[in-house]
Parts: structure tokens; C-alpha cells; sequence
């Protein structure tokens, strides 16, 4: 079998230290040996998030933590903001309408980072909005939005702020705390290097208190129950055991690292990927790029999804194409969890490859002399 190199944004490489936690002999759940391992994990995942909010652990995709926070937070017809310039902001718009809920999508041009002016005549236009939803990164157009910024205009207007960081935990900068964010969303299988399986609800006090008020729908996914098994570092259903203690392990390794190291080491690898794209005459999608992954856009009479069959199929590289709008429009390139510098080397020398194929005009290697400019210059 051809040996694959996973370069999409999500599912991500899984280390082999990793590998080697997901391989061990299984342990029972309600021991003190898995309280333990949760515990770390909670801690771990507070310090990633840099909050001291309680961050619970679910057994479910990041939708599953998306549908969580939905459910948990609102009554039918409370009336919400969707951020929507992406296949995962029209998300949140849809599972707030799955629940009979009011919502005021904002309708963001793909590749574009909301506008807060915008969304402040949003907010004076419509009272008693209860939330704002958003994604950090938008990882279908790789747009990072200003949560900051967000965050501060809900929080005029007493309304909390609901992020799905699921693609841009871990390389794009998010402030939990300091910025005030009430509820991040993440999943397992990006940024922190693992199998998908997870995902994470992070809950502010102002977050609990529209938790006692909801009356949609819940059982599975009620982070009451959740928030009071975390308390004794405990879980109301069984949880997903050997994901979690491979994840304690994935955020003693990140945090020993550093998130801000992190930061920097992903924003220069990004730079270097959108450096690199220019240099075969290719330009950038994002007006505002993420630093997890890159969207490229490809000319007119070259199909994305020509150059991701190649690469896959003849030597073993996944890249991600565009999707709803943007298919066959972009590629996405993810530089995220345990991507490195040699990985995009390795992944554009491929590339250069691939484009020759389809009959692209460029500099042999010029993406390979930005690339290591920018990293290492």
C-alpha cells in the first residue's frame, strides 16, 4: 500500500507517541486510573484554551459539541446571530433553525472575515438577540474571523458569544478568557494531533445561566449533566477511553511546548504557504488567512479536484479542494497539530508536480526557494 501524508485540514497526522497511547490495553472508565487521566486532560485542555472555565469532554464529532452548545444555551425562538461565510458558519445557522430557533444569518462573502461594523447595525437593528455564533478559523475558505472584536460588540448588546474553534485550536490565536468568549467548540483530530472521535465545550458563567432558562430538546448532549460529572473529573455517559488518554498526553506535549510558541511557529509556516502559492502564479482566497490552513485559488481551466486525484492516487498526498461554491475553485493545504516545515516542502514539491501535469506554467522549484525563505530566512 502507497504510503499516505495527510496534508488536509482535518483529519490531521497522528504522531507515533500517540499511536503508541491509542495501541495500549484498554482501562474500565469508572476507575481512579481514568479519573486521573481525565483530569489532566481537563487541565490540559483549560491551559490550550487559555480559560478557567470548566472544558468538557464529549464523545462526538465537533457538530456533535456544535449541536451541544445550541441545544444547551437557548429556548425556541430566542433569537441568534449565524455568522455565515463558510460551509461551517451556514452550519451553526442550520442547527439553530433544526431547533425552532429565530436566526439572523449574516451572510459573509466566502474568503472574507466578518465585518463587525456590520454586525453592530445587526445587533441595533434586532434587540434581545441572545448570542452570536461564529467560527474562528472557517476552514472551508481558511478565513480567520476577529473574535475580539466579536466578542466585544455581543457583549454591548448582553448577548454571549459561541465560537467554533474546531479547525483553529491549537496555531490560531484565541484568548478565551481575555476576550470574554462564553462557549468554544473544538474537535479532536486537527490541532491536537488525534484520531477524530472528540470534541470539547468550554462554558462561561453567563453561558450557565442561559443553561438553566433552555427548554430545548436534550439527553445525550446535556452539559449540565456533563459540568457535573467534570466537577469529580467523571463522565455522565461512556466516554470515548482511549482517544481520551491519548489526548492527555497530546496536551502535555502542546503545553509544554508553548500555545503562544505555537502561534508564531503556524503563522510562519502560513506565511510561508501563501508565499510559496504566489510564487507559481497562484493567489490566496482568504482576505484575512487563517493560520491553520491555506486556500489557493487555481486558474479557471484547472480543476481542483484534477489536482487532488493526482496527488492522492499517484503519490499518496492528501490536499483538501473547495467545497459548495468554491468546488473545483481552490485547494486547501492545512499546516496544523504535527505539520511541520519539511512536511510543506515535501507536499509543494508534490505539488509543483501535480500542476506540471495539468499543464501550469511556473519556475521549477520557485515555490520550494519562497517557502524556505520565509521559515528559515
Amino acid at each position: 500500500m502507497k504510503h499516505k501524508k495527510l496534508m488536509t485540514p482535518g483529519p490531521s497526522p497522528v504522531p507515533s507517541f500517540l499511536r503508541e497511547v491509542l495501541a495500549k490495553e484498554i482501562i474500565h472508565h469508572r476507575t481512579d486510573e481514568f479519573r486521573n487521566i481525565l483530569a489532566d486532560a481537563h487541565q490540559g485542555l483549560q491551559s490550550l484554551l487559555c480559560t478557567k472555565n470548566p472544558v468538557v469532554i464529549l464523545s462526538a464529532s465537533g457538530t456533535g459539541a456544535m449541536e451541544a452548545a445550541v441545544s444547551n444555551l437557548f429556548s425556541k425562538g430566542d433569537k441568534i446571530i449565524a455568522i455565515s461565510g463558510g460551509k461551517f458558519g451556514q452550519r451553526w445557522a442550520e442547527i439553530a433553525n433544526s431547533f425552532s430557533l429565530d436566526v439572523i444569518e449574516m451572510k459573509v462573502e466566502w474568503g472574507a472575515a466578518a465585518d463587525c461594523k456590520k454586525l453592530e447595525e445587526i445587533f441595533n437593528k434586532n434587540k434581545g438577540v441572545k448570542a452570536v455564533l461564529t467560527t474562528l478559523c472557517e476552514t472551508s475558505t481558511a478565513t480567520v474571523h476577529d473574535i475580539e472584536n466579536i466578542t466585544k460588540i455581543a457583549k454591548k448588546a448582553n448577548a454571549i458569544t459561541v465560537v467554533d474553534a474546531i479547525s483553529g485550536l491549537g496555531q490560531d490565536k484565541l484568548l478565551t478568557d481575555q476576550w470574554g468568549v462564553d462557549i468554544v467548540v473544538g474537535g479532536s483530530q486537527k490541532g491536537l494531533m488525534l484520531p477524530p472521535g472528540l470534541s470539547f465545550v468550554s462554558v462561561s458563567d453567563k453561558a450557565k445561566s442561559l443553561m438553566k432558562e433552555s427548554d430545548l430538546p436534550k439527553y445525550y448532549f446535556d452539559l449540565k449533566k456533563a459540568l457535573n460529572k467534570h466537577k469529580s473529573n467523571d463522565t455522565p455517559y461512556t466516554p470515548a477511553v482511549t482517544i481520551v488518554a491519548a489526548l492527555a498526553v497530546a496536551l502535555d506535549a502542546l503545553n509544554k511546548e508553548g500555545i503562544e510558541k505555537r502561534w508564531e511557529k503556524f503563522e510562519k509556516l502560513a506565511k510561508a504557504t501563501r508565499a510559496a502559492a504566489k510564487a507559481l502564479g497562484l493567489s490566496i482566497l482568504s482576505s484575512r488567512p487563517s493560520a491553520s490552513t491555506t486556500a489557493i485559488k487555481l486558474p479557471d481551466n484547472i480543476k481542483s479536484s484534477q489536482i487532488v486525484k493526482i496527488l492522492r492516487e499517484k503519490y499518496g498526498l492528501a490536499i483538501a479542494g473547495g467545497q459548495a461554491q468554491l468546488k473545483d475553485k481552490i485547494v486547501r493545504i492545512a499546516h496544523m497539530g504535527w505539520i511541520n516545515a519539511q512536511d510543506l516542502i515535501s507536499c509543494f514539491s508534490l505539488f509543483e508536480v501535480a500542476l506540471k501535469e495539468v499543464g501550469h506554467q511556473f519556475k521549477s522549484g520557485s515555490s520550494l526557494v519562497r517557502l524556505e525563505e520565509v521559515i528559515y530566512g
